[in-house]
Parts: C-alpha cells; structure tokens; sequence
C-alpha cells in the first residue's frame, strides 16, 4: 500500500523539480537590465495611451462568461455520444435532463437581456447614460 502512495509521492516530487530546476537556471542566468523600454506596456507595437486601469463595460466580462459556460457545457456532448450506444435509453434521458438545464439556462440569460450587446434603455443612467436612462421622457 505505502508503495503506490511512494509512486504518486515520486511523481509529485519530480514534477516540481522538473518544473523548478528551469526556472531557477532562467533566474540564475538572464541578463536583468530593466529599461524604461522593457518596463513599458506592449500593444502591439503603438505607444501606448493613458493608463491602463481603464472602467469598461460589464457587458464585454457578461457575454464571454455566457460563452464560456456554454461552450464547456457542450463539450459533455462528446463524451455522451461516444457511449450513447452502449448506455442506450439511459444515455439519452440524462442527456435530455442535461439539454433542458442548458436550454433553461439560455432562456434565462435571453429573458435577462444579457445577449443584446446594445441596450436602448438604461435603468438609472447617470452621466453620460443620463440621454439613455428609462427613467427620463422622450
């Protein structure tokens, strides 16, 4: 018993190393001349403007996370195809369960409004958005 937890033990150990022992070369042996240059933001190639503690809209973070979740939700798909033939009714069931939640997801999402990339109104708009609030007469 104690061997196979040496064997996971081996393995974890070497992994650090393996990963460790670059790293401290790279540290040991890199020139470390720090130039206003080299400490400079890269954006592709242009100087760059202002800071980059920028304020941008939720609504970039809201539709890559919807993405997100969909598109690692699907990849169950894969699997589920590949063993559908052998788990026959069972397989397909679950995986109805499976496509509801998603759909059920979906529609809450759609309902929420959070696919619209552009909103007519803003509710509460203030500044800028003051023009867009729900709140203000046409």
């Amino acid at each position: 018993m104690y061997r196979d937890f040496g064997t996971v033990f081996f393995a974890v150990i070497m992994g650090v190393v393996m990963v460790s022992i670059p790293l401290i070369i790279s540290w040991l042996i890199a020139p470390s001349n720090k130039t206003k240059d080299k400490l400079d933001t890269y954006e592709c190639g242009e100087e760059a403007e202002g800071s980059a503690w920028l304020q941008f809209n939720i609504r970039f973070y809201i539709i890559a996370l919807i993405f997100l979740i969909f598109d690692v939700e699907v990849v169950f798909l894969f699997p589920w195809a590949v063993v559908f033939k052998e788990m026959g009714l069972i397989a397909l069931i679950e995986m109805g369960i499976f496509l509801l939640i998603l759909c059920a997801g979906l529609a809450y999402v759609w309902v929420k409004s959070d696919l619209e990339w552009v909103r007519r109104r803003i509710k509460y708009g203030g500044g800028r958005y003051k023009p867009l609030s729900a709140s203000s007469e046409d």
